[in-house]
């Protein structure tokens, strides 16, 4: 397995995890009020950087456990890589628009914030299946 996939599969388990953890804790703070007055910057900031920083912390362990693959890239690696982050962002596009009229709606902030952070969490994982199924299926040619 190249470094590449590796990062591919450390990136897509914590964007799998990270979104459940910034739920449960959100819900978590709810009381009996509603739940736009939930505090929820500090927790979405809290799963954005731990998964930053865990990521990088695990790919730099995974590149001294195997260091005759670490770093390299090779054209695969590369189209691969390409091809996710093309599908992947296009929801992000999508979340962008919905936020927009979310915003000309004007919509509490606190739902706003939260369809962009969705929006960057399925982003994230349409991104992981799709170079996965690039590594094991091959890319789709046109």
């Amino acid at each position: 397995m190249s470094s590449e996939e590796k990062t591919t599969w450390v990136q897509g388990i914590l964007a799998v995890v990270g979104y459940p953890v910034y739920l449960s804790v959100l819900l978590s703070r709810l009381g009996d009020g509603p739940i736009t007055e939930v505090p929820y910057v500090d927790v979405m900031l809290w799963v954005i950087g731990g998964s930053v920083v865990t990521t990088i912390v695990v790919v730099i362990i995974l590149g001294i456990l195997s260091p005759k693959t670490a770093g390299k890239k090779d054209t695969r690696d590369r189209e691969i890589y390409r091809h996710g982050e093309y599908v992947g962002q296009s929801l992000v596009t999508v979340g962008a628009l919905a936020v927009m009229v979310m915003a000309w709606l004007e919509i509490d902030w606190f739902w706003i914030a939260n369809a962009v952070f969705l929006a960057f969490f399925l982003s994230a994982i349409l991104g992981f299946i799709t170079k996965v199924v690039g590594y094991r299926a091959g890319l789709p040619r046109w």
